[in-house]
């Protein structure tokens, strides 16, 4: 009698504490525990012509760039070795930041953007301050190649009138 009264007082404590026959742990006491989402890249402000100086050193980092936006191209598309489909990717072309009195392209630097992004942003105008984040991730013909994954604009200048009255 004095063992099932134990046994009955060491169920109704279990029960109680959410602690099953199996030791699991019952419904009734579960508690929801968030599971932390994808970790969030992590990104290094870099000059763009550090890139070009050595892309090797930036192969497979995570960059963030602050820019002046020169134009849309399709420079470096379709070409294997570091294959980015003209079908699903445009190319985008920033100014060198070491020239300020002319507009001249940092061509050496390939930078893909999806093409449903770079609609959002078609008009964009050569000068247009923008910060653009991603990958490196060929070092083809001595060059970096960019996937882009976030892409913002900072600033967007001012056009001239040029209409006469």
């Amino acid at each position: 009698m004095k063992k099932l009264q134990i046994i009955t007082l060491g169920l109704l404590i279990s029960l109680g504490l959410g602690i099953g026959i199996n030791g699991a742990y019952t419904q009734a006491a579960t508690t929801v525990i968030s599971t932390p989402s994808m970790p969030q890249v992590q990104y290094i402000d870099v000059n763009p012509l550090d890139i070009v100086a050595n892309p090797s050193k930036y192969l497979r980092r995570n960059v963030r760039i602050k820019a002046k936006f020169d134009k849309f191209s399709t420079l470096g598309l379709d070409y294997p070795p570091a294959l980015r489909s003209s079908e699903k990717y445009i190319s985008f072309l920033i100014q060198r930041p070491d020239v300020t009195n002319h507009n001249i392209p940092l061509s050496e630097l390939k930078i893909f953007l999806k093409k449903e992004v770079a609609e959002k942003h078609i008009d964009l105008d050569a000068g247009d301050e923008i910060m653009f984040s991603g990958k490196i991730f060929s070092t083809a013909l001595g060059d970096p190649w960019m996937d882009v994954d976030e892409f913002k604009v900072i600033n967007k200048i001012k056009k001239e009138d040029n209409t006469t009255k």
